[in-house]
């Protein structure tokens, strides 16, 4: 007989000692780690495997014979299947039958009465009854603070040993019930958090509060912690042109000319994605480290058509992907998704003509209004699509006045493939870009990018990409196409004209790029949350919080719009 959702069978059997101390710190944080398997590095959790480095190194545990008198072992990896915990004590003292655990700490002592904090203490517990139940005599251990260069001693009373059991059955629940903890409320643990951009502590109980209180968003600005970078310290890489090839040299990753030879080089630590245009070769190591780093390599025809990825392993947290799958099948739950997403993007819409029209029709500004408002209460996905449609042709039908900086453009209406003016050749080159964008920002997150909440499943069309990007079209790429032309970046010459169309060349598709790159790292405040993020970032935390929707932490999915 098959085990149910959430049965023992589906929980491993063994707790990592290291996963209970971060369960003793935060229950939200051993959750995200050990469950979903999400992990992000900072300078602390960096810092902390390098004063590690002595005893992470591969080396023999040596005999643990009795008679030895006393050795000290280092990187010992032991498993106690009754206490149900696995540990690898950095540094073992033992004489005889006596064992003594000793834990690295990267800081300083603690001046408080226990000498150090819980979760080194139940760590250190942990490892002790392993120890016991594997024939030692255990009756303390040892914290070993690198700073400090001091070393506490932790007794094992009965006490510590009643925390550290009851600890392990708390967290063999939570990982039986498949329910994330709900995160600290103002806690300082987060504020040198690696995990804080995941976790989105301030912002998901900020959500929880307003759902519950229903109230208005004044004063919420000051409440929100800025725990995450306001801008992602990688960057993309774009390779546009035929014959253009990337080479690995180190740690260097080179792009090759076949004309001028090499033209540019970034670190690989450095990069993002990267992004192919047209025939550019890649080499195997290029590919190879590139997968190996978790670095997507994305494929697209000259004219800017998403082909496909080059990745090494995706995400691992199966839990969220099958949520999707879940909440996609739920028409009345993807409903309420896409009925967020569209209200937003049309928000977004008429803050762009409110903004930018010299002469905004009061009109048109009041109708999109209404059909942001329409959105949130559309009966069926159907309605929700012509809803949609009745404010894309107001927006469009006002676009041209937003053009007012150069004469040799105009646009009448949105047409595509292909597009039949410039202008319409920017918007499409730019919304295959922006979609690129949330493919990969959604891969890294978890979600299948392909099974959507709006966009219905269609074989080859990321849906849920395209999702995402719903309420990102006006401020990003319809705002970056008209900088283009209002600064006159682009002119007559950079498209070519024929009988069916109008394409960019390979010149204009860069600039294109260039300003997109320049949108996308623009920091601005956030609307809700009040600190100031680039939209590349936001991207980003937009994807958590609908991740957080469907774990059913925030009964709603808050759509990005700027005032």
């Amino acid at each position: 007989m098959a085990d149910n959702p959430g049965s023992k069978a589906e929980v491993p059997d063994l707790i990592p000692a290291r996963m209970l101390a971060e369960f003793a710190y935060c229950p939200r944080l051993c959750y995200i780690e050990w469950i979903d398997g999400e992990f992000v590095d900072n300078e602390d959790t960096v810092d902390g495997r390098f004063q590690h480095r002595r005893v992470d190194e591969d080396t023999e545990n040596g005999p643990m014979d009795d008679d030895l008198e006393a050795i000290h072992l280092r990187s010992v990896s032991l498993t106690g299947p009754e206490v149900g915990v696995t540990c690898r004590i950095d540094l073992l003292e033992k004489e005889g039958k006596r064992a003594t655990p000793v834990e690295y700490k990267r800081g300083k002592a603690p001046d408080i009465p226990e000498g150090a904090y819980e979760p080194e203490r139940v760590q250190l517990c942990a490892q002790g009854l392993v120890l016991r139940e594997n024939g030692f005599q255990c009756e303390q251990g040892i914290v070993y603070f690198v700073r400090s260069r001091k070393r506490v001693p932790v007794t094992f009373d009965k006490a510590l040993v009643k925390r550290t059991r009851g600890l392990i059955s708390e967290l063999r629940r939570a990982a039986i019930e498949k329910k994330i903890p709900s995160p600290l409320k103002e806690s300082p643990k987060c504020n040198r958090c690696s995990l804080a951009g995941i976790c989105l502590p301030d912002e998901v109980n900020l959500l929880r509060e307003m759902e519950e209180k229903r109230g208005s968003e004044k004063g919420i600005m000051v409440r929100v912690r800025k725990l995450i970078p306001a801008r992602d310290d990688y960057q993309p890489v774009y390779v546009v042109g035929h014959g253009n090839s990337l080479r690995k040299k180190g740690d260097v990753l080179e792009i090759w000319s076949k004309d001028e030879g090499r033209i540019k080089e970034v670190r690989l630590r450095e990069i993002s994605q990267v992004n192919l245009y047209g025939a550019v070769d890649v080499s195997t190591p290029a590919l190879v480290d590139l997968m190996q780093r978790g670095i997507p390599v994305l494929h697209f025809t000259r004219g800017g058509w998403f082909q496909g990825v080059s990745l090494g392993h995706t995400h691992k947290n199966v839990e969220l992907r099958m949520k999707q799958f879940e909440w996609a099948a739920d028409r009345k739950r993807s409903l309420a998704i896409a009925r967020s997403m569209i209200s937003g993007k049309i928000k977004n819409c008429r803050t762009q003509l409110r903004r930018n029209d010299p002469e905004p029709s009061a009109a048109v500004l009041e109708s999109l209004d209404r059909l942001s408002r329409d959105a949130k209460k559309a009966s069926s996905a159907e309605k929700l699509l012509g809803i949609e449609g009745a404010a894309a042709e107001l927006y469009f039908g006002r676009l041209d006045r937003l053009l007012k900086g150069n004469e040799d453009f105009s646009f009448q209406s949105r047409n595509r493939r292909p597009p039949k003016d410039p202008v319409n050749a920017v918007l499409s080159y730019l919304y295959a870009v922006l979609a690129k964008e949330m493919f990969v920002t959604l891969l890294a997150v978890g979600f299948d990018p392909y099974l959507g909440f709006y966009h219905r499943p269609r074989y080859g069309r990321p849906a849920l990409a395209l999702d995402m990007m719903e309420e990102f079209r006006p401020m990003i790429a319809d705002s970056t196409a008209i900088y283009l032309f209002n600064n006159h970046e682009l002119s007559q010459r950079d498209f070519i004209k024929t009988s069916i169309g109008v394409t960019m060349t390979p010149k204009a598709k860069k600039r294109v790029i260039l300003g997109y790159e320049r949108r996308m790292e623009t920091e601005i405040v956030h609307p809700l949350f009040g600190y100031t993020v680039s939209y590349r970032r936001i991207f980003e935390v937009q994807t958590r919080l609908l991740t957080r929707v469907l774990f059913g932490e925030i009964n709603e999915y808050p759509a990005f719009t700027r005032r």
